[in-house]
């Protein structure tokens, strides 16, 4: 069994892909509504999200990440999930944390804590909480 996060941006999905390339080296894919071999049922879709993104996926390590604009409605909600990640030292924690904190909300000022030499916990500027570790 594998389970995978599947985060919608709700019509800032390409945004938030470009800023997880350069902030984490994310390998992408996408596929727009556009594409799709059969249209989105009547309604599902707001006006004018033909080029919106209908489902991506990119990988963080080893770790596949999915996401989409889904309906497109304005108001993407990442409560109650938070996404961990861990770095191989101090210096790469301390890269991505700050790559992640880059208009973003920081939680929790990375640090040493009793169980980590780095820990830290920011919320990114699209909502998406992140626990950073090593």
């Amino acid at each position: 069994m594998h389970v995978q996060p599947y985060l919608f941006f709700d019509d800032r999905c390409e945004e938030a892909l470009a800023f997880y390339k350069k902030a984490l080296g994310a390998v992408l894919m996408l596929m727009r509504f556009k594409e799709a071999p059969d249209p989105p049922p009547p309604g599902m879709l707001a006006p004018g999200s033909e080029n919106k993104i209908m489902h991506s996926s990119f990988r963080i390590g080893e770790t596949e990440v999915m996401a989409s604009d889904g309906a497109s409605r304005g108001n993407p909600e990442f409560k109650g999930v938070t996404l961990s990640i861990a770095a191989q030292n101090e210096a790469e924690a301390d890269t991505l944390f700050n790559a992640l904190s880059d208009g973003g909300r920081v939680e929790m000022p990375i640090g040493k804590t009793f169980f980590s030499p780095r820990f830290g916990m920011v919320v990114d500027k699209f909502g998406v909480s992140w626990m950073v570790v090593v």
